[in-house]
């Protein structure tokens, strides 16, 4: 996949692996459209990029999605790769907690649904650019859960078959599918969570390398190890995230 000259959304672009991402892909020549929902950190990031296209836009709200689409179908017909960065984690317990479905329908809607809606409702967009992406940011805890994220863990496991079944069906098409599995990244959701994080830049630095090689699955840092274990003895594995 060539890694210049791209008009590239990104999801969750204010912040962590999504400000990463896109301060590299401007970095190297490419267009991008920043979504977020925060206007200050929208606005910031435009004056450090006057060039970058800013969409406010709460992707979980009812038309989040929608209207994200219709912007870019209105303005940005040219885009030709999607990175679907935005997720959020909640850790809790499901004994003695009154919020969990409302927490569990959030994570489920912006981790899982968000990213097949906009595969589903951008499909027609990038499909008819001579050459095309989708990225999607998934997580090693969807390959081996940890205790005290269970709805997180299940939705990155969900968006990781989805992505492989994706690529199955997408074979022969302009549309390449890739996926970024990340150890833990220190930004800002992982605050307080986790040891020996690496910086969202050393997550963009493989997964560039991966991009431009057209490697679709691209599993960074600890997390080659973590799959290693996992085929060899899975018991190991599941002990090592049990209580990450």
């Amino acid at each position: 996949m060539k890694t210049s000259g791209n008009k590239i959304l990104i999801t969750g672009a204010t912040s962590g692996i999504g400000l990463a991402l896109a301060e590299r892909f401007l970095q190297l020549n490419n267009a991008v459209i920043a979504v977020g929902r925060n206007p200050e950190s929208l606005a910031t990031l435009q004056s450090r990029f006057p060039d970058l296209y800013p969409f406010r836009c709460d992707l979980a709200a009812a038309d989040g999605p929608g209207g994200l689409v219709r912007y870019v179908q209105q303005q940005h017909p040219d885009v030709n790769v999607l990175i679907n960065n935005a997720a959020i984690q909640y850790n809790y317990h499901f004994l003695g907690q009154e919020d969990i479905p409302d927490r569990a329908e959030y994570e489920i809607r912006l981790n899982l649904t968000v990213p097949v809606t906009l595969c589903g409702l951008l499909l027609p967009v990038l499909s008819v650019q001579p050459q095309a992406a989708i990225v999607h940011v998934t997580s090693g805890l969807g390959l081996v859960p940890k205790k005290s994220a269970p709805v997180y863990c299940a939705t990155k496991a969900g968006l990781h078959l989805f992505t492989k079944a994706l690529r199955y069906q997408l074979e022969g098409s302009p549309v390449k599918v890739f996926e970024i599995i990340p150890p833990v990244v220190d930004t800002p959701m992982t605050a307080g969570r986790g040891s020996r994080k690496i910086s969202p830049q050393q997550l963009v630095d493989e997964f560039m390398r991966a991009f431009e090689r057209d490697r679709f699955e691209v599993s960074i840092g600890k997390v080659k190890l973590l799959r290693l274990i996992s085929r060899l003895a899975p018991a190991v594995a599941d002990r090592i995230l049990k209580n990450g």
